[in-house]
């Protein structure tokens, strides 16, 4: 076997579990947009909406400060080295503690969360007060929405689980579960209650709840059926909370940025949290299928490779992820910046959203879009310091990161008002992306192999020809704000078709290396087929 043999199979294995994750997350995301589609026709953009958005906000925040933002990452590394070094069963005793242990944690946080709802609201969003029926629903909600994050946190547990026994379909396609009781909470439950937007609270709990079912049936086809399990002073345990401990700053420190969004847009004139979640929501479906999938995936493979002591594959593998998560990002975000208007537009227009809306929107997308790449590359480049169980260098960028996003966000929110509030997100996290890759680079040593940079050189151009080819089509066929949505939409789906396919033949014609492994997959798929073989 080759040298190359074992880095050319772990990538590989790294591009089937990005795929995976891709096309289940694209699915949710899918679900995702019928479900914001129906909220803002429902609900538009006002007082109900930016109340229930900060309501939900809170569990979710906590849900990635507990789970994903702390055990999960420092669950995987340590998990994965029991299942190398040590037995299978050796490997599940820990899970059944860490589930003990999470399992308690999260009640007590749920009780306190229900408990202290009030103080809550007035922290998140401290603007509400001067609206007293908004702040009354927003307790109301928070209240009601609190208890979501003990089923949440236990799925993202369940993930980790998972994951590391190289099983990503089932973590990642439950969310289309909330996304499903969210729109029939939506559709059927409004009307039983005096503000119909109750309703859709209620569908959160009910996918909480589904969500963690939907991952039983997969850990016990895996051999594991989790148990209460009291030994509190299991040894992997004790590593992975003190993991967890920076782990959970670090986390806390993303979430106060996503804090002080909320606290400023509460502040500037009405519907601005709104304009910026919808926004958020738009940038999330190429960071969700993409940037996050390669993110799932490539956990448990640099966990693997650390174990093992294969830190010159792990450096191959770094590179190789980064490559393929901006072959995907810089295209997309190209074409948010270029369509943003069209798309939220056709998007989402329609009922209680109005044509203001939409600008407003749209405004918040154009900077959120400028830091599409950082979103996407830090996934990566977290998991690698993760794997190496080093949580406290992700905390220290991350400190910094909120310095510079509260500087910015403070000097922009006033001229750019939440279009501020969206770029200094993204300066942030360019800033966080720096500090993190120099110290990684110390730790591992150059981590980008010579054929990252001509490839990425080849997908800048093929993107700035697909804009090209969008600001052509926008000459041909002019883009009318006012027009009915049949000939908006047209105008998305033509703009959407030929920069894409512009995109995809610039890359060919310039032999980016992703397209063309792209065009080999699709090759092999198709022989396969053919010769009635199975994948």
């Amino acid at each position: 076997m080759s040298a190359e043999q074992p880095v050319r199979s772990e990538n590989a294995r790294v591009a089937r579990a990005a795929g995976v994750v891709g096309l289940a997350t694209m699915l949710s995301r899918v679900f995702g947009f019928v479900r914001d589609v129906v909220i803002a026709a429902f609900f538009g953009a006002g007082i109900a909406t930016d109340a229930f958005f900060v309501a939900f906000r809170i569990p979710n925040m906590l849900r990635r400060l507990l789970a994903e933002g702390s055990l999960t990452v420092s669950f995987v590394p340590v998990f994965t080295e029991y299942l190398k070094k040590k037995t299978r069963e050796e490997a599940f005793e820990l899970a059944n503690v860490a589930f003990t242990v999470l399992s308690i944690i999260l009640v007590v946080v749920s009780l306190l969360g229900v408990l202290f709802a009030p103080l809550i609201v007035t922290v998140m969003a401290p603007g509400f007060s001067r609206l007293p029926e908004q702040y009354d629903l927003a307790v109301f909600l928070t209240r009601l929405m609190f208890p979501y994050i003990f089923f949440i946190s236990l799925v993202a547990l369940c993930m980790g689980i998972l994951n590391s026994l190289r099983h990503f379909a089932a973590p990642a396609i439950s969310p289309v579960l909330l996304n499903i009781t969210m729109i029939l909470g939506a559709l059927f439950l409004k009307d039983f209650f005096a503000e119909p937007i109750v309703g859709l609270a209620v569908g959160v709990m009910a996918g909480g709840v589904l969500q963690l079912a939907m991952q039983w049936p997969f850990l016990v086809k895996m051999g594991l059926r989790l148990k209460p399990n009291f030994a509190f002073r299991h040894p992997g345990v004790r590593r992975i909370g003190a993991l967890m401990l920076p782990a959970i700053f670090g986390a806390a420190i993303y979430q106060i940025n996503v804090f002080i969004g909320t606290v400023l847009a509460s502040l500037l004139p009405k519907g601005s949290v709104s304009y910026l979640y919808y926004a958020d929501r738009m940038v999330e479906l190429p960071l969700g299928v993409f940037a996050i999938a390669i993110g799932t995936a490539t956990l448990p493979s640099f966990s693997e490779q650390v174990a093992q002591g294969r830190f010159d594959e792990m450096r191959k593998t770094i590179s190789f992820s980064l490559r393929l998560m901006l072959f995907i990002t810089i295209p997309s975000m190209v074409a948010l910046i270029a369509l943003r208007v069209p798309i939220i537009s056709v998007l989402f227009e329609r009922g209680a959203f109005t044509a203001e809306s939409t600008m407003q929107t749209a405004w918040a997308l154009l900077w959120y879009s400028v830091g599409l790449w950082a979103f996407s590359v830090i996934r990566v480049i977290v998991s690698a310091f993760y794997s190496l169980q080093d949580t406290k260098s992700p905390m220290k960028a991350a400190i910094v990161a909120l310095v510079v996003n509260v500087v910015f966000s403070v000097a922009l929110m006033f001229p750019m008002k939440h279009g501020g509030i969206a770029l200094a997100t993204a300066i942030a996290s360019a800033v966080n992306v720096g500090m993190l890759s120099i110290i990684l680079w110390h730790r591992i040593g150059p981590f980008l192999m010579r054929d990252f940079y001509p490839s990425l050189g080849k997908v800048i151009l093929s993107s700035l020809i697909m804009w090209g080819v969008i600001l052509g089509v926008d000459v041909l066929y002019p883009w009318n704000a006012s027009g009915p949505f049949f000939e908006r939409a047209v105008f998305l789906a033509l703009t959407v078709s030929f920069g894409g396919g512009a995109f995809l033949l610039s890359s060919w014609l310039v032999r980016s290396p992703e397209m063309t492994a792209l065009a080999n997959v699709l090759r092999r798929k198709i022989g396969r087929t053919r010769t009635g073989e199975t994948l």
